[in-house]
């Protein structure tokens, strides 16, 4: 595919042409997930799954040809598939992702399926939790668990106002609105609680290492949701302050970076939040870590 070629495609293309075109672009562009990133795009785009991907490919790309080339010159200056369809699925659903949030990995599941086993655990499934969520960016750790737990609410908080719009708009996409507040502040200032349970995925990556990152994440992400200080411990130091006299039982889960989970560990002990277990990722690191702290 030339560069003249991916400028656009023909409303006559046929997908089954389009998808080989997109598929060679991407691989001579050092896209090492070529092959699937040509099908989610050309499924997103057009509105199909994989089976009609497959079993329609004379298909002409009609109107949406134009779509199909501004989508192919974005993805090899690197953009994230998801940003350019403007959904991640996250839990086995849809969310709206835009330049305003962190796109969230899979790696984020862990904190939900960490905070549901703790639930599940002290059999508070059906509780009427009352749960918070710090730096909430695109909203989906508290929409995940609200959805989880019909019985429980939550408090989503950013000091973005602009990632607080977009969570706004996913917990109304999925019937949330009455059950979620957004509170635009730092931490958990301003909110009165008590809270059951606190989730969070912090920015952790340390300052220096940010101009290393891949630059599907260095230059797409938001700086405030990557940078967390010099050593990446930053916010995770604020959040061990924000319930020393709790009024009653509070149970934590945060996302950590690889190879973070026990200095993590350390700063909330020494601030007498006492260690409750962790959750690793596919690759086998601890990704989520969870702490609780009593009266």
């Amino acid at each position: 595919m030339t560069a003249q070629t991916h400028q656009g495609f023909g409303r006559d293309q046929t997908i089954g042409d389009a998808l080989a075109e997109m598929v060679r672009a991407f691989a001579a562009g050092g896209i090492e997930s070529a092959p699937r990133d040509a099908r989610l795009l050309l499924q997103g785009l057009l509105g199909i799954d994989g089976t009609a991907l497959l079993t329609r490919p004379e298909q002409p790309l009609g109107d949406k040809a134009a779509l199909i080339g501004d989508a192919v010159r974005r993805r090899l200056a690197h953009e994230p598939v998801t940003r350019i369809l403007g959904v991640r699925e996250f839990y086995g659903r849809e969310f709206v992702v835009t330049p305003d949030v962190l796109d969230p990995r899979p790696d984020t599941e862990t904190v939900v399926e960490l905070a549901l086993e703790i639930v599940r655990a002290n059999g508070l499934t059906s509780a009427p939790l009352q749960i918070a969520d710090i730096g909430t960016g695109s909203g989906i750790l508290i929409a995940t668990l609200l959805l989880e737990l019909p019985n429980a609410r939550g408090v989503a908080t950013d000091v973005s106002t602009a990632a607080l719009a977009v969570a706004e708009r996913n917990a109304k996409r999925f019937g949330l609105a009455d059950r979620t507040t957004f509170v635009a502040t730092h931490g958990l200032d301003g909110c009165a609680g008590p809270f059951d349970l606190i989730v969070s995925n912090p920015p952790y990556i340390p300052e220096g290492d940010i101009p290393g990152l891949e630059p599907e994440v260095r230059d797409y992400d938001p700086q405030l949701a990557l940078d967390g200080g010099a050593d990446g411990m930053d916010v995770y130091r604020e959040i061990a302050k924000v319930a020393r006299n709790p009024l009653r039982p509070m149970r934590l889960v945060l996302e950590v970076g690889a190879g973070q989970a026990s200095d993590v560990t350390d700063i909330f002990s020494a601030a007498g939040w006492r260690p409750l277990g962790r959750q690793k990722d596919l690759g086998g690191h601890d990704r989520a870590v969870a702490m609780e702290i009593h009266p």
